[in-house]
């Protein structure tokens, strides 16, 4: 996936896929350090079992909590434009691609990507994010990335950075995204930003995207009905691809221990009736 989506970002021509095609790569990196990371965690309690250490910390006494699912869905982040840019219709019309990235453990996912310009009051993410087995003490950060769309997308104008790169196709499925009323066409694809790049120079081609805000999901945060949660800046409005946030994110977290879906224990129950009939063991 990390190989396909870099020489497709070599190769686009249209902006929509150079846009996906970036999305891809961001996301495949983030995948890739995630299962490095795990695979180290594995390593080091292997190391530690080895010598007769617990890595859990837990004793065969002690009960494990049992695991469970864990959904995000209704993912609206309000805007808060000028006067003179949303009442007036003033200024340059400025325009950006818009995805959120959600990490819990290991495992991540990301939503379709979205247009989002001052013609709009919110980004929505109208999909369910659905993690199947999240432990109590999950934390599910949430990654808003943005990128700032030139509208000028030729051949022309990427040509002399192109011209001697390999080409290539990734897979994917074609969709449609939805923010608000408005929609973006594209193909879908995944990708990543913090593993070190296939090559250097298939990464710096086209467009780039950068976190914008984030926040993070614990299960304090699951709660019945529409829930606003506060945002953390990591960018200020002096970059290119700075959104003017409210600075809330709002959602539906819910949340379902898998033994109230799945059996916990099976087998027969046998009954003891003691002398006392009022008493049952």
């Amino acid at each position: 996936m990390h190989e396909g989506a870099s020489k497709l970002l070599a190769a686009c021509s249209r902006r929509e896929q150079a846009l996906e095609a970036s999305k891809s790569l961001l996301t495949c990196n983030a995948r890739l350090l995630a299962l490095l990371s795990r695979l180290q965690r594995m390593r080091k309690a292997e190391i530690l079992q080895s010598i007769g250490h617990r890595s859990d910390g837990v004793s065969s006494e002690d009960t494990v909590p049992c695991w469970g699912k864990v959904a995000l869905s209704d993912l609206r982040i309000p805007l808060m434009w000028k006067d003179s840019e949303y009442f007036k219709n003033k200024g340059e019309l400025h325009r950006c691609a818009v995805f959120c990235m959600l990490q819990c453990g290991t495992e991540i996912q990301d939503t379709d990507l979205v247009m989002v310009d001052r013609t709009l009051t919110d980004i929505c993410f109208e999909d369910p994010i659905i993690f199947n087995k999240v432990a109590p003490g999950f934390q599910l950060r949430v990654e808003l990335y943005t990128s700032c769309v030139v509208e000028d997308f030729s051949p022309g104008a990427l040509g002399a950075r192109r011209a001697s790169r390999l080409g290539g196709s990734l897979g994917c499925s074609s969709g449609k995204k939805t923010a608000c009323g408005s929609t973006f066409s594209g193909e879908d694809a995944e990708a990543g930003s913090g593993a070190p790049p296939l090559s250097p120079y298939l990464s710096a081609l086209g467009p780039k995207f950068s976190l914008l805000a984030h926040t993070t999901l614990r299960i304090e945060h699951v709660q019945e009905g529409f829930k606003t949660h506060d945002l953390s800046l990591a960018a200020t409005e002096d970059d290119p691809f700075w959104l003017p946030l409210y600075g809330n994110i709002c959602c539906r977290l819910v949340a379902q221990p898998l033994c109230m879906i799945q059996p916990v224990i099976s087998g027969q129950l046998k009954v003891k009736v003691t002398k006392s009939p009022d008493v049952i063991h």
